[in-house]
């Protein structure tokens, strides 16, 4: 309109059968079929208004990350903007815009750990919100100390999922799986242990574990393609399961399909291991954790 376009130019462009079509109220795709994911971000921008940003899931999966599809676009908008939610667009006003702005193209998108919080808090499985926290952690897109600030820099509604999430990872969790074997191992009363410590004979490496309990030189791993291996990784786990076998640890293995439909043979194994650890002398490895922000399994070992 600003540039001279009439009122009656434009409806008539946009005509059942015309060469425009209507995507979202004054924004107009000036080509007819199907719109593209990309038409659909510029778009959803255009309507939020200047400064706007896409988060949550969208942002993600933007970013090459995987995250639970769905057809709405979520968007940052300032506080004090009138904007409704409306089509495919879902409007975010907040008093807390990023400063820090990720751009690919004509897109802008809010910074990862504010777009996995936004995604955490939109998703209602437990199991979604882990898989997501999780993978940009082991991925290293994120840190865990950025999450946990993000968490707290937040908003409390709808922030359950995330905070159990982020408390995971903060306790050495890094993979959905390993947080279904925290919770039996909590469910089941059994000691909790460590989660992917380092291990060590002396000053030689040894491995990092899911689970460890140190007594009782026991070690769990929660095994998934998925979360952990790549064909590649899979002969340096043999060799570490050696090196742990060498040294004295009970390894024991567990599929996130046992671990979700077979608790009681998962507990039952973890409590005979500990218990056969009373029988047998303590081993001398050293156990070191990292801080909850550090790296604690740099790529392609375990």
């Amino acid at each position: 309109m600003a540039h001279g376009m009439t009122a009656s130019a434009l409806r008539q462009r946009l005509r059942a059968g015309g060469p425009w079509q209507r995507m979202l109220p004054g924004v107009f795709l000036t080509v007819t079929g199907t719109p593209t994911a990309q038409q659909r971000n510029v778009a959803a921008l255009l309507y939020a208004g200047s400064g706007s940003l896409i988060t949550g899931t969208a942002a993600v999966r933007l970013r090459g990350l995987p995250a639970p599809t769905g057809s709405m676009i979520d968007v940052l908008v300032p506080a004090a903007r009138q904007r409704r939610s409306t089509g495919f667009v879902r409007i975010h006003p907040t008093a807390r815009m990023p400063e820090d702005v990720f751009t690919m193209g004509p897109v802008r998108l809010a910074p990862l750990n504010r777009a996995v919080a936004d995604a955490a808090r939109g998703l209602t499985s437990l199991a979604d919100v882990r898989a997501l926290v999780a993978t940009v952690v082991q991925q290293g897109k994120c840190q865990p100390d950025q999450l946990a600030a993000e968490l707290r820099a937040g908003p409390v509604q709808g922030s359950a999922l995330f905070r159990v999430a982020v408390g995971d990872i903060c306790d050495g969790i890094r993979s959905s799986p390993e947080a279904d074997l925290k919770d039996l191992i909590r469910r089941a009363k059994i000691t909790e242990p460590v989660f992917n410590p380092s291990l060590y004979a002396g000053d030689e490496f040894i491995g990092r574990p899911d689970a460890w309990w140190k007594e009782a030189g026991v070690a769990a791993e929660a095994d998934s393609r998925a979360y952990h291996l790549s064909p590649q990784d899979h002969e340096r786990t043999l060799e570490r399961d050696a090196r742990m076998a060498a040294h004295g640890i009970t390894v024991l293995h567990f599929t996130p399909r046992q671990i979700r439909t077979q608790p009681a043979a998962v507990v039952t194994a973890i409590r005979s291991a500990l218990a056969a650890a009373d029988t047998r002398p303590r081993l001398n490895i050293r156990t070191v954790t990292m801080p909850s922000g550090a790296d604690r399994r740099p790529a392609g070992t375990r």
